[in-house]
């Protein structure tokens, strides 16, 4: 592990460490928030006793759901973009502004068309963060070096192997953030759409545990969420690492 990488484990083994101390002395009162090792404690009785699994599996399989479809879709229209400078020229403006607008106030009008089932929660993820894959993959297209091309005409590359060993390599860098957006917008917006109306899921469970005064619950799946993005996010940011670093673009 790298010296960095130790930095942030010690970071976050203080952080924790000091959230401990202060909930066991009572500077931080216990019906506010339960000590770390309590949340432990309670997600692995829970996972035991298998009370939630099947609500962690729909969820994570509505998170995995969108993550593929956001990712595959998105690559699929920034490419059909990018391909039509007319229809990008119109597209743009509406690309800057994207975010600007609150998904959400669509949910309802999804709940009305689908009802309470796990379609509205995908779609609402597929919202949010298919656009995320569009942007990256028309950055990634727009950096690829027009030497690129110039070689693939000096060789007499067909358009197919120009596109798999030349322009695809070149844009990876920026296709794989568009990735890492797409996986955390997609744990976002399910598990916000899960608090909202959903009859299942992480976020229904957790909404009920805080309406019922359930903190042992409410924190333990709260941190299972936590673990698993991170770790998520964590092996991404590694493969992206190792990525650069065979390009020669950081120190491996």
């Amino acid at each position: 592990m790298s010296r960095v990488g130790w930095i942030r484990l010690a970071v976050i083994g203080t952080a924790i460490g000091l959230l401990e101390i202060s909930c066991r002395l009572g500077l931080i009162d216990h019906r506010v928030v339960i000590p770390p090792s309590e949340m432990v404690d309670a997600l692995l009785r829970l996972l035991i006793s298998g009370q939630v699994n099947d609500q962690i599996a729909r969820t994570f399989g509505i998170v995995t759901a969108t993550v593929l479809i956001s990712v595959v879709l998105g690559f699929a229209l920034g490419v059909v973009i990018h391909a039509l400078p007319r229809l990008r020229e119109t597209l743009d403006p509406f690309f800057a502004t994207y975010y600007a607008v609150p998904i959400f106030i669509f949910y309802p009008v999804m709940i009305a068309i689908f009802g309470l089932s796990a379609i509205p929660i995908l779609l609402m993820g597929v919202a949010t963060a298919l656009v995320a894959m569009i942007i990256a993959t028309l950055n990634g297209l727009d950096r690829i070096p027009r030497i690129l091309t110039k070689v693939a005409r000096m060789h007499q590359m067909g358009r197919l192997s120009t596109t798999l060993r030349l322009k695809l390599p070149a844009a990876a860098p920026h296709l794989f953030t568009g990735v890492k957006l797409v996986v955390s917008y997609s744990f976002i917006a399910v598990i916000a759409s899960e608090f909202i109306l959903a009859p299942a899921g992480l976020g229904r469970i957790i909404s009920d545990a805080y309406s019922d005064f359930d903190n042992r619950r409410m924190y333990a799946l709260m941190l299972l969420l936590i673990v698993v993005a991170t770790l998520v996010n964590m092996t991404l940011h590694t493969l992206d690492q190792r990525w650069a670093a065979r390009r020669g673009l950081v120190k491996s």
